[in-house]
């Protein structure tokens, strides 16, 4: 349930802002892992959005028909070239991918995605099966695969159309309580849109708001909390979080004030809308890290911010952890999977140093 929080916080944090800016149109959300309390010591840098700079860019020769064939040619062959079609799809925006798997099953009369499956097995399939999805698409299927539940407007469609089900009755009837009334509102994504204006009225306001409902009373009045941290922008959170430290640490108030699933779920909240790049660096380091790696948690944050934030990604990872993501991966991962993972989304430039 906890994973299932974490592609909502995902797509949460990706509704506005710099996800939906005009410098990646083609992508939406990610997804991420619980933030465990090893991590809840680390110092948060609060930052302002920032550009989208995706590690995946569009081919300027892009040729749908050229892709089908090649990829014909590529699984015909004897002892097919995982690496081949991995690197052809990942040249590609997620829109040029759509293109390219219609003009497969035109050309064919079979499904893009099921031909590779039945080419390919284990990481490679995995990575190529988010690469074919379309964000909304794969968030739904992530969504059903750890809750089953949860996303935005556009998630919420896809995953009844894909399911048969309704997103927010498969929240309640997984969940409880306080947590259950957060994933709800989360879902519901209803965040005011990022404006121009800077309401620093609005900010003080939010600010006691949040110290009056939490660590100044007896009891905590979570759904003022779950109200302030649903509703507003990101960006005029995180200023509502600088405000709050004239009253109280904010990852101290939450440890105070509740506990299990519900600490865990506005910690990693809270840490989100605070640095959202760190955020995702915590998590692949967190999926490489302990016993055994989490495949499918490093996959999916490396597909789904792959266009979005992966080179605001990369330099977060190193400051934090020393050395760079392209190090990490190819030390703690085995096979094609590193070099797949590598040249496919962490992007050509200064692999070594970033």
């Amino acid at each position: 349930m906890i994973s299932a929080f974490c592609v909502l916080l995902k797509i949460f944090c990706s509704t506005s802002g710099d996800a939906h800016s005009s410098q990646c149109p083609a992508q939406l959300p990610s997804k991420c892992i619980l933030f465990t309390k090893s991590c809840a010591s680390s110092a948060w840098r609060v930052i302002t959005p920032s550009k989208c700079i995706g590690s995946v860019k569009a081919s300027t020769n892009f040729d749908a028909e050229w892709d089908a064939l090649n990829i014909e040619r590529t699984i015909k062959t004897e002892g097919v070239d995982e690496v081949t079609i991995v690197n052809i799809l990942t040249n590609r925006r997620n829109a040029q991918r759509q293109d390219s798997a219609f003009a497969w099953q035109r050309r064919t009369k079979k499904e893009l995605a099921s031909a590779l499956k039945s080419a390919l097995s284990g990481h490679p399939e995995m990575v190529i099966w988010g690469l074919l999805n379309t964000p909304a698409q794969y968030d739904a299927s992530e969504l059903k695969a750890s809750m089953k539940g949860l996303g935005t407007d556009e998630d919420s469609s896809v995953y009844k159309e894909m399911y048969k089900t309704d997103l927010e009755k498969d929240i309640i009837l997984d969940t409880y309580g306080d947590f259950r009334k957060l994933m709800v509102a989360l879902a519901k994504v209803r965040r005011a849109e990022d404006g121009s204006v800077i309401d620093y009225e609005l900010i003080d306001q939010d600010a006691w708001d949040f110290y009056d409902a939490g660590v100044k009373r007896k009891g905590t009045d979570v759904p003022k909390w779950i109200s302030i941290m649903t509703e507003q922008t990101v960006s005029h959170l995180q200023k509502v979080f600088d405000r709050y430290k004239s009253y109280s640490p904010s990852r101290e108030s939450i440890k105070k004030e509740v506990t299990g699933d519900l600490e865990n779920a506005l910690m990693n909240l809270v840490q989100c809308i605070q640095n959202k790049a760190l955020y995702f660096a915590d998590r692949v380091y967190y999926s490489m890290k302990g016993k055994g790696i989490r495949d499918k948690v490093l996959i999916r944050i490396m597909v789904s911010r792959s266009e979005v934030d992966m080179l605001n990604i990369r330099p977060e990872f190193k400051r934090k952890y020393g050395k760079s993501l392209y190090y990490y991966i190819q030390q703690d991962t085995k096979g094609d999977y590193p070099e797949i993972l590598c040249s496919a989304f962490i992007g050509p430039q200064n692999h070594i140093n970033t």
